[in-house]
């Protein structure tokens, strides 16, 4: 049976498991076994790294942990975009998940906090490369209609990874076992290396020739760590004077990316009358919105009276609703693709503005009249995001030249990590500045409450306007 034939015998409602189809099949697991590692080891370490602290000390540093590895995440998704001629992605696949494997190891026999911050800088480099090489292998393994699936696929890892890492985390939380949590990666990614070269294809490298840019690059990097120590910082004028920074890096980065012949992105990326530059501007403010996310558990424990093992059950509806809707609207081309978009950022947007309305209150009998409806906005807020976020990506890869398609592919992780890193700065701006910490207690947990929720739905609305700019393209 041919391949056509073979792809025309699973139905188009099914049309997901095509892409595990036998001429599919090797190439599908190495790709999710990527994003897996990437999705599992960043809920690990939101579980350890209490027990980190406890074991070796550095609580001084203890912010450090996730800012470096997203930092080094968006330096290595930049990798695979700027790699050295000569080098192909299947030799980059191989290489990231070594240097995984290395970090980990690093990190497991860690006998202080910065020798840990060592190993996560080096986990972040492996992990934000296979993250992107996730994109960047679509177009060479699927045919189109495909794509979509793909990220579908993707969304779903990252649904999975909600459950298998605070559980694996978990597990080996107690006393000195932490350790252990990045060991039990080690063998996966000394696999995924060795079969990387028998089941990934060899693909042409058809980038253009160019020279590394250094200064883009740098600025980029700069502002996503400005913005991350900003988010872990209490004094407000701190706060405010990273983030101003970090935006006027993100500002600098784009001037030059504007005018110089050595570009970062994908052409087009920084002019807002391209449709490439409304695309990546869309995921960067859905994935702003999104993370506000963070302060969920903390507002079900105080304000609702629920315990910490539910509250982290009920935030984990986030990511639920994001799964659910990528496989509802994963078959969806053309119109309803982009109907599908606006529509997610519309929802995203409502259903963060009614976290404001069900979320702050006061609720220490644990009434199911609230939590109940903040629970279904919770679902919606993921739900929204995926609904859209797959066919955001398949206009990636289809709004750009083949010799910028790694560029393309690279600059999706790196927009979910800057949008990550701003929001939950801005997040945290708000909430503090709102009566989180002072007064605290009730009174300021709901003020914060309230307040972060209606102010984190604006970049949603502002997404419903890019994305309707989408649809009219």
């Amino acid at each position: 049976m041919s391949d056509i034939d073979q792809t025309a015998a699973i139905p188009a409602t099914s049309s997901l498991l095509r892409l595990f189809l036998p001429e599919h099949l090797p190439a599908t697991l190495m790709l999710a076994g990527g994003v897996m590692l990437y999705a599992v080891e960043t809920y690990i370490m939101a579980t350890i790294a209490p027990s980190i602290v406890r074991d070796i000390g550095g609580l001084a540093l203890f912010s450090w942990v996730t800012s470096l590895f997203v930092v080094a995440a968006v330096l290595g998704s930049i990798f695979v975009a700027m790699r050295p001629r000569g080098i192909g992605l299947r030799a980059i696949y191989v290489i990231a998940a070594l240097v995984f494997g290395v970090g980990s190891l690093i990190a497991a026999a860690a006998p202080s906090m910065p020798v840990v911050l060592i190993g996560r800088a080096v986990q972040g480099l492996g992990t934000g490369a296979l993250a992107a090489l996730g994109y960047a292998f679509i177009r060479y393994v699927y045919p189109e209609p495909l794509w979509t699936k793909a990220t579908t696929l993707y969304a779903a890892i990252w649904g999975v990874a909600t459950v298998i890492g605070p559980t694996l985390g978990g597990f080996f939380s107690a006393g000195g076992n932490w350790r252990y949590a990045f060991i039990v990666l080690v063998p996966l990614g000394l696999v995924m290396a060795a079969l990387a070269p028998r089941l990934l294809p060899e693909v042409e490298d058809d980038r253009e020739q160019a020279k590394t840019p250094v200064a883009q690059i740098g600025l980029l990097l700069g502002a996503v760590l400005m913005v991350c120590t900003a988010g872990t910082i209490e004094v407000t004028a701190a706060k405010i004077a990273l983030i101003a920074a970090s935006i006027a890096a993100v500002i600098g980065m784009l001037l030059i990316e504007a005018r110089s012949p050595n570009r970062l992105l994908p052409s087009g990326a920084v002019s807002l009358s391209r449709p490439i530059a409304r695309v990546y501007l869309t995921m960067l403010a859905m994935t702003v919105v999104l993370v506000s996310d963070v302060f969920i558990p903390y507002f079900l424990q105080v304000l609702h009276g629920v315990t910490p093992l539910v509250s982290g059950y009920l935030v984990a509806l986030v990511a639920l609703g994001w799964t659910f809707s990528a496989f509802l609207s994963g078959s969806l081309t053309g119109g309803r693709a982009q109907a599908a978009i606006v529509a997610g950022a519309l929802i995203e947007a409502a259903a963060t503005i009614s976290l404001a309305v069900f979320l702050a209150r006061d609720n220490p009998q644990a009434h199911m009249l609230f939590i109940v409806p903040a629970a279904t906005a919770m679902f919606m807020m993921g739900f929204g995001v995926g609904l859209g976020w797959a066919h955001l990506v398949a206009m990636v890869l289809t709004l750009v030249a083949s010799s910028e398609q790694d560029k393309a592919s690279a600059a999706i992780p790196t927009m979910s990590s800057l949008g990550g890193a701003f929001g939950a700065a801005f997040a945290g701006l708000i909430a503090n500045g709102a009566g989180l910490v002072d007064p605290g207690g009730i009174s300021g947990a709901l003020s914060a409450a309230y307040w972060l929720y209606l102010l984190m739905a604006l970049p949603g609305v502002f997404a419903i306007g890019v994305s309707l700019s989408l649809s009219r393209r």
